[in-house]
């Protein structure tokens, strides 16, 4: 079996523009952030038969396990509109209102 993350594809609920941005900034530095969707068509290229892929989604609203995350997220950026988003992520683990949502490939 094969476990990966798409680092291209994390979720964050923001009402802050730069999200997207950040998120393709933190998979810019990862060797291969998309590599996990492809593991049906490697498998298949390499003699695999009935290869079945599953997504499941880890959703994290916990700022314990979250905010390490984010804060990677907003330093991968490291300007002005990333130190915004990241102190509205820390508005929302006050209020209880934190999102992040990341789908996992098996």
């Amino acid at each position: 079996m094969l476990l990966g993350q798409d680092w291209d594809t994390i979720v964050v609920d923001s009402a802050t523009p730069p999200t997207r941005r950040l998120v393709q900034a933190q998979a810019d530095t990862i060797a291969s952030p998309t590599a996990a969707r492809g593991y049906r068509t490697m498998l298949l290229d390499a003699g695999f038969t009935g290869v079945t892929v599953e997504v499941h989604t880890g959703v994290l609203t916990e700022p314990d396990v979250a905010m390490p995350l984010l804060q990677r997220l907003a330093t991968a950026a490291a300007d002005t509109a990333a130190d915004d988003w990241l102190a509205e992520q820390q508005e929302r683990t006050r209020t209880d209102r934190l999102f992040v949502a990341i789908p996992i490939f098996s």
